[in-house]
This record gives C-alpha cells, sequence and structure tokens, in this order.
C-alpha cells in the first residue's frame, strides 16, 4: 500500500515514532537509506525504513507461519518521490495474510499498520 503525504519526511517520521512510543511499541531501527547513500557519495531522494512491532503479536504469526519472518517485525518506507512528494509505504495486512496463509484471527494481529500509516500520511 502506498499513501501521499504533504508534510516532509522528517515531519513523516518523527509523527511516527511519537504514535509507536506511545503506543508502547517497540521500534527496531530507522534505517536511513539516503544518508547512507549520501556517506557513500551517492546522491538518493530522502528515504527513511522504520522496522517496528509487538513481539507478542508478531511471534505468533512466526509460529503459524515461520516464513512470515521474511516480513516481520512492520515496516513502514518513508521516501520522497520525483515530484517532491512524501510517500508512506506499507505491506498490507491482507497481502501479508495471504502470502503466509494467515487465518484472519492473525491477520489482525498486524491490522493496526494500515491504522498508523493513515493517521502519519494525514
Amino acid at each position: 500500500m502506498q499513501l501521499a503525504s504533504t508534510r516532509s519526511v522528517g515531519d513523516v517520521l518523527a509523527h511516527l515514532l511519537s504514535i509507536l512510543q506511545a503506543k508502547a511499541v517497540k521500534v527496531f531501527t530507522v534505517i536511513d537509506h539516503s544518508g547512507e547513500a549520501a556517506k557513500a557519495g551517492l546522491e538518493m531522494r530522502e528515504t527513511k525504513l522504520v522496522i517496528f512491532g509487538n513481539p507478542k503479536a508478531g511471534t505468533q504469526l512466526m509460529i503459524a507461519a515461520p516464513d512470515s519472518a521474511l516480513d516481520l517485525p512492520l515496516k513502514i518506507l518513508i521516501a520522497q518521490d520525483a515530484s517532491g512528494t512524501t510517500r508512506v509505504s506499507y505491506n498490507a495486512p491482507s497481502y501479508l495474510g495471504q502470502r503466509y496463509g494467515l487465518t484472519p484471527e492473525l491477520t489482525a494481529n498486524v491490522a493496526v499498520i494500515a491504522q498508523i500509516a493513515a493517521a502519519i500520511a494525514g
């Protein structure tokens, strides 16, 4: 899924991190792709990847479908596109459910990502 935001990458990132902190969701890391590109002497539009999750929720998915660890913890990509628009991208819960044959109950464990993405893009 991909949503557009009128705010900057930095503002969207800050908003995401504040929401995750308020919800007591663990942030595993923030990868600064554009920052690392700059260190390598390359230019890249601003791009940040936030990896986060709730081990109690995600572990249940990985027990049921071990390969789901490829997509867990959850990730949100915040990036500026060629037109200067900030994009918020994530794997939809329905996609993850279909990809790993998860029950609707287990898929619900990761449904919060859609709400968080909508909140930070808005």
